[in-house]
């Protein structure tokens, strides 16, 4: 049996859990999430604990297994406490700032970028150079940030441009001079 799908969820206080057919709604002060599950996958709620069952031990069946009780996991977690992802701006002139519901982005284009975040995310600009996406939603979370990344991501010779907090980017020795003979 996979490990992860054999593990409970434990469902915190403040949060609710139903299952009706094949969609599973999480309830919470966060707000709610819904999620349709495979047939071949059934969900058991009970005694403030959540079971993901599979039917057989076919492939199939073994790969919803895990990943089923992974989404349900990440839902839970989400109305509970909510998900972030912090972004660096690197470079001369770089600077983020939201204005009303919309991210503006000055990325070293003749002009500026303007994004416009879904109604459930949440988008905050600290500083200048750095910028927080927050939401309920681990998946639109990291599409959002992988989507402002994507507007300028960080090239390997200056190292100039979008990163995720704590990225490592390898560096590349640029062009040296000629060496004397």
């Amino acid at each position: 049996m996979s490990r992860i799908g054999r593990k409970p969820i434990v469902i915190p206080g403040g949060v609710t859990v139903n299952v009706n057919k094949n969609v599973v709604t999480v309830k919470g002060k966060g707000g709610e999430l819904k999620e349709t599950i495979h047939p071949r996958i059934t969900i058991d709620v009970k005694d403030n604990e959540v079971l993901v069952i599979r039917k057989t031990d076919e492939r199939t069946d073994r790969a919803l297994h895990g990943t089923t009780r992974a989404n349900i996991a990440n839902m839970v977690k989400g109305i509970a406490e909510g998900f972030t992802k912090k972004l660096e701006l690197v470079g001369v002139g770089y600077k983020a700032e939201v204005k009303g519901k919309n991210l503006q982005l000055a990325l070293g284009f003749s002009h500026s970028i303007v994004f416009r975040a879904p109604e459930t995310i949440k988008i905050e600009a600290p500083t200048q150079t750095s910028v927080v996406i927050s939401g309920v939603d681990k998946q639109l979370v990291g599409l959002i940030a992988a989507k402002i990344r994507s507007f300028k991501p960080p090239e390997p010779y200056k190292g100039k441009g979008v990163k995720y907090e704590g990225e490592v980017i390898r560096r590349k020795a640029g062009k040296t001079a000629a060496s004397a003979k």
